[in-house]
């Protein structure tokens, strides 16, 4: 099921992909691809794919540590949420 990241994937992710893109661009330089869309793609899509990873361990370490959280939870506030605007719309509606 779908999950939202969680912040501290955010920050270490976002960190990551700065820090990754500097490396690569400048190990693409030493090795002579000149710059372009193709360099400027590779170093995307790979600083994308190391801050994901990055990300995922993040939350794999955080799962770790404080325990598997139920995604019931979320889904039960997601239909509360719901039950609430479904009562707002009809209270308009009278």
């Amino acid at each position: 099921m779908f999950e939202l990241p969680s912040i501290w994937n955010l920050v270490i992710s976002t960190i990551v992909f700065f820090m990754a893109a500097k490396y690569l661009h400048r190990i693409l330089e030493d090795y002579g691809l000149p710059k372009g869309m193709v360099r400027g793609a590779l170093v995307f899509s790979l600083a994308s794919l190391v801050s994901w990873g990055s990300g995922e361990m993040v939350d794999w370490s955080q799962d770790k540590i404080s325990g598997s959280h139920s995604t019931i939870e979320a889904s039960d506030g997601v239909s509360q949420l719901l039950k609430l605007v479904d009562q707002k719309q009809s209270v308009r509606q009278n």
